[in-house]
C-alpha cells in the first residue's frame, strides 16, 4: 500500500476495519453511516486493490481470511494511534497549550504583561510565555515571535494592531537643582544650549532626536549632553540626579512632577502620539495559546510605572 493514503484508500480501510471488528456488514454499515451495499463495494474494491481476499462471506457468516487477520492485527493499533493523535490535536484547539513568544518594549511589559502573569499562569497552566524585553524594533515574523507590544509609530503595516492604552506624550523634564544652575529653555530649539540626557534605540549608533510639535507639524531637535544611554529608567534617574534635561514618557514621571522632584518643560510643544499596541501577524487559524494571551492582555488593567 502507498505510504500516503488517498481519501478513497482511507475510506476503504475504514470499511475493512468496521467489518473486521463486527464481522457483520449490516452493523458495520450502520456504524459508518452508509448502506450495506455501499460498504460491500468498498470492501470488494479494497480486496481488488490489494489483490487478496480479506473475508470469507456466506449468507450466514463473515469471517476473516488468514491475510485479513494479519492485516487487521497490524492496522488496528495504527489506526487507533492515529485517532488518538487527531483527538489530541483537537484538544489543543480547545485547551490552550504550548509556547507563546512575545517581544515587548520594557515599559510596555511592566504595564501590560506583568500585571496579568499571576492570573494567566493559574488559568492556563499548559501555556509558556517566552518574553523578550527589548526596546529595539525587530521584525516580528523573522525573529520567530508570535506577538509584540510597542508604540504605534513603529508597527509594520501588514500586522494586526490592537490598541492597549491611550495616546502618550513625551516631556522634557529637569530637576530644580539643574534649573537653578542652567535655567529653563523657552523653546525646544534652546535645548541645543543645554546639557541633555540622550537616549539611543538599541542597535542604532546615533541617539534619538527629540521630537516636538508646532504649527501642525512635528520637528526634531538634535540635542547634546554628558550622557547617552539605551535604558530609559537610567535616563530618568540621571535627570532626577540633576545631570541634565531628560526626555521621558509623561506617565513615568507623574509622581516625580507632583512631588516637585522634576519640573516639566516645553509643554506647549509636547503633543500626543499613538501609544502602545499589541501586534501580531495576520493568520487564518490562531493558536489557542496566542489567543488566550491576547485576550488576557486586552482584559487586563494597565498600571503606571515609576522610577524611584
Amino acid at each position: 500500500m502507498d505510504t500516503l493514503l488517498s481519501s478513497a484508500d482511507y475510506n476503504q480501510l475504514r470499511a475493512f476495519l468496521a467489518v473486521a471488528e463486527t464481522l457483520n456488514f449490516s452493523r458495520a454499515a450502520e456504524r459508518l453511516g452508509v448502506s450495506p451495499s455501499a460498504l460491500s463495494q468498498m470492501v470488494r474494491g479494497f480486496e481488488e486493490r490489494l489483490g487478496v481476499r480479506l473475508f470469507n462471506r456466506t449468507t450466514r457468516s463473515v469471517v476473516l481470511t488468514e491475510a485479513g487477520e494479519r492485516l487487521f492485527e497490524r492496522v488496528r493499533p495504527a489506526v487507533s494511534q492515529l485517532g488518538d493523535a487527531i483527538g489530541q490535536a483537537r484538544q489543543q484547539r480547545e485547551r490552550p497549550a504550548g509556547t507563546v513568544r512575545i517581544h515587548s518594549f520594557r515599559s510596555a511589559a511592566e504595564m501590560y504583561i506583568e500585571p496579568i502573569l499571576p492570573a494567566f499562569a493559574r488559568d492556563y497552566p499548559d501555556v509558556v510565555l517566552d518574553v523578550t524585553l527589548d526596546d529595539a524594533v525587530v521584525d516580528v515574523v523573522a525573529g520567530g515571535f508570535d506577538a509584540a507590544i510597542r508604540i504605534g509609530e513603529v508597527i509594520e503595516r501588514d500586522m494586526v494592531a490592537v490598541r492597549l492604552g491611550a495616546d502618550m506624550r513625551q516631556l522634557a523634564v529637569a530637576s530644580p537643582d539643574y534649573l537653578a544652575v542652567h535655567g529653563a529653555p523657552a523653546h525646544p530649539r534652546d535645548l541645543v544650549r543645554h546639557r541633555c540626557i540622550r537616549w539611543r534605540w538599541p542597535g542604532r549608533p546615533i541617539p534619538y532626536a527629540w521630537e516636538f510639535f508646532e504649527d501642525g507639524a512635528w520637528f526634531e531637535v538634535v540635542v547634546d549632553g554628558p550622557l547617552i544611554v539605551d535604558d530609559k529608567p537610567m535616563a530618568l534617574r540621571a535627570a532626577l540626579q540633576g545631570i541634565g534635561i531628560g526626555f521621558v514618557v509623561e506617565d513615568t514621571v507623574r509622581e516625580h512632577i507632583a512631588s516637585g522632584r522634576l519640573v516639566p518643560l516645553l509643554e506647549p510643544w509636547s503633543a500626543r502620539f499613538p501609544g502602545h499596541f499589541l501586534c501580531y501577524p495576520q493568520q487564518r487559524q490562531m493558536a489557542p495559546a496566542l489567543r488566550a494571551f491576547i485576550d488576557a492582555v486586552r482584559a487586563g488593567q494597565p498600571v503606571r510605572d515609576s522610577v524611584d
